[in-house]
């Protein structure tokens, strides 16, 4: 039987060259595209794929956020994270949330194809360019600073955050999430409050460092 396969990045260049690759695996079968964390969702719960690859920065709702919700939302689907950076808070935050696996997307694409297979087997999976600087630091607590995992945002604060550095309006923000204006406005207060954040732009920064908003 395939190991049926989720593709999620918001660049349709590289979902195709995904699909044109894994297609020619005769163990593996893409069911699905997504371009956003939402867009993920919607198709995780849709076509309950056995494993999911996903961009960490996608629109809407990152990739860490979205396999948050996958996980959670659709019991044993797995998540193989694929990204182009190798921050090292980005990677423990991703694979904390309950990623399988973190691959660069600089790897080869046989790197991709035994990823694919050891998480399908329960296994998990680290490209070897981050494994060594991260084996000893997977379970523990990132130090202080401004982390918005830390400071106790709730995940729909941090839906709200990733739309703020994305630049959207409250008016934009609360059509998108379906909530009214008023509440929008009282989301930014606590999230400012939370992360001592005196301004938008450092919310943004904030937003970037900690992985909810795209670095790309």
């Amino acid at each position: 039987m395939s190991i049926k396969v989720l593709l999620a990045d918001d660049h349709k260049m590289t979902r195709e060259g995904l699909r044109s690759l894994l297609q020619d695996l005769t163990d593996v079968e893409v069911v699905a595209e997504a371009q956003t964390g939402l867009e993920t969702i919607r198709l995780a719960k849709l076509h309950l794929p056995d494993m999911v690859i996903m961009d960490v920065a996608m629109p809407e709702l990152n990739g860490i956020e979205a396999t948050r919700r996958v996980l959670n939302e659709c019991p044993g689907v797995k998540v193989i994270g694929l990204s182009m950076h190798s921050e090292r808070q980005l990677v423990l935050r991703m694979l904390r949330t309950g990623a399988s696996a973190y691959l660069l997307k600089n790897c080869g694409f046989h790197e991709l194809a035994e990823a694919i297979r050891i998480v399908h087997r329960g296994g998990t999976y680290l490209t070897p360019a981050i494994s060594n600087v991260l084996l000893e630091e997977i379970t523990s607590i990132d130090q202080g600073g401004n982390d918005a995992e830390s400071n106790g945002l709730t995940p729909r604060e941090r839906e709200v955050l990733q739309l703020i550095a994305e630049a959207k309006t409250s008016k934009e923000i609360a059509d998108h999430l379906n909530i009214s204006e008023k509440t929008v406005h009282s989301h930014r207060k606590k999230i400012m409050a939370k992360l001592k954040a005196k301004n938008i732009a450092e919310l943004t920064r904030i937003a970037i460092r900690n992985g909810i908003s795209s670095l790309e």
